[in-house]
């Protein structure tokens, strides 16, 4: 389900590290998120699992290229079954707007204009 979800909002998966108990999702050049079953991913870890339906463990941003795009990507997200989490912001400069996926973890999809800022400006 998970590989589906994110294949129709337009992600690929590296089928070098994919598998029946893992996906690699390629999010850009040499950046992925490794989305693992529960079990193996608790083959990796001591703590517990954090339940994202009652707890926020992180937010997962990604870049678009447009404001367009970020309405695009969301609104795929919420046909293919993920659940409305912020409504769109607009800072003018930037703007957001957030989903959950199908298992709950936050994804917030951001374009900022990059004309927006001057070099140096944003520190």
């Amino acid at each position: 389900k998970t590989t589906a979800f994110f294949t129709t909002l337009g992600f690929e998966f590296n089928p070098q590290f994919t598998n029946d108990q893992a996906g690699c999702l390629v999010l850009g050049d040499n950046i992925y998120a490794m989305l693992l079953t529960e079990e193996f991913f608790k083959s990796f870890i001591k703590k517990e699992i954090a339940d994202a339906r009652t707890t926020t463990e992180v937010i997962l941003a990604i870049s678009a290229e447009s404001r367009e795009q970020v309405d695009e990507v969301v609104k795929k997200a919420l046909e293919a079954g993920g659940k409305p989490y912020n409504d769109p912001t607009d800072h003018g400069f930037m703007y957001s707007w957030s989903f959950q996926d199908l298992d709950d973890h936050l994804w917030e999809v951001v374009y900022m204009d990059p004309n927006a800022v001057e070099p140096g400006e944003a520190e």
